[in-house]
């Protein structure tokens, strides 16, 4: 469920069973560079550097936060159910013809609890970009991401690979996709 969205440009918060996902803020950067330090986190996504650089969190909020973005990013909020202030953090990267790419990863200690599963349908279901579809890879020896997409009814399309940052190597990944309305 769409908690808000204060003005047009701006990220709408979105409402799950245990937690928020809202966007995410200057006061996340503490815990996204705890979380996103950790190797086991890093070596699961591209993107991610490991070891983790000082300053990467910030630019990373100020990147997703500012007007020219073309990625949204939602903090999983579990304040409001006495759970931690980030769980995870959840993207939107905006590609062509109405489409983009879902991006996640969850902090360890909630890794097996779901709450990957229950961001991506979420963020799947209020469709706060309007995209016709959302694409997803995952690396191969990473199964439990594809069981996430799977669970949220998104379809395997295919082999690729990519270049993971943390691991200074190109992965091998599987491919998915949703089909919107």
């Amino acid at each position: 469920m769409v908690l808000d969205t204060t003005s047009p440009g701006q990220q709408a918060a979105i409402k799950t069973d245990r937690f928020v996902l809202r966007p995410v803020r200057g006061s996340d950067v503490g815990l996204i560079t705890h979380y996103a330090s950790e190797q086991r986190v890093a070596s699961m996504t591209s993107t991610l550097p490991h070891p983790y650089p000082p300053g990467a969190a910030q630019g990373f909020v100020d990147r997703v936060t500012g007007d020219t973005r073309d990625e949204d990013a939602w903090a999983m909020d579990g304040t409001a159910q006495d759970a931690s202030e980030l769980m995870g953090v959840i993207t939107l990267k905006r590609l062509d013809r109405d489409q983009s790419e879902i991006g996640y990863w969850v902090a360890p200690p909630f890794w097996n609890t779901g709450v990957a599963s229950e961001a991506v349908e979420a963020l799947v279901q209020a469709n706060p970009l309007g995209n016709k579809t959302i694409f997803a890879s995952v690396f191969q020896d990473n199964p439990a991401s594809a069981r996430v997409l799977t669970h949220c009814g998104f379809e395997y399309i295919g082999d690729a690979e990519t270049f993971s940052v943390a691991r200074n190597a190109t992965v091998p990944t599987w491919t998915y996709l949703k089909r919107m309305g």
